[in-house]
């Protein structure tokens, strides 16, 4: 398989098809490129897409994540006033293109609110509600 191919690209083997009529010359074999699901990664292209959920104090306050890449873990800085669905680019750390360039990843942060708060909690994000007029 060439490297840069994308899902549901065709790649043609030429005369690796099934034998001509009569002795002929074989065919040509199609193949179409099905990718495999990972468990970091979805795949656009030559990019890579990552979701990361983060508490909403590390968006407000900002953070530093390690996310995944396909050679290991880098660390993403995430700065103060954070929303959710804000993409991050990590310029060349996704899949090889044809012209071997390779291409981004990006990671997508999603805020992970608590569905359960202890009484303190609780307090602590009335106070935040009461310094903002709510």
């Amino acid at each position: 398989i060439p490297r840069g191919v994308h899902e549901g690209q065709r790649i043609r083997l030429r005369g690796q098809g099934e034998a001509g009529a009569g002795g002929g010359k074989s065919g040509d074999l199609f193949l179409r490129v099905r990718l495999a699901r990972h468990p970091d990664f979805t795949v656009e292209g030559s990019d890579l897409i990552h979701e990361v959920k983060i508490e909403p104090w590390r968006a407000v306050l900002g953070s530093e994540l390690l996310v995944p890449i396909l050679e290991g873990k880098v660390r993403l800085k995430i700065p103060p006033g954070t929303q959710g669905g804000q993409r991050f680019r990590l310029r060349e750390r996704g899949l090889p293109g044809v012209s071997g360039k390779r291409g981004d990843l990006y990671v997508i942060v999603q805020i992970n609110v608590p569905k359960k708060l202890t009484e303190r909690e609780r307090e602590i994000w009335s106070e935040l509600a009461k310094l903002h007029g709510g």
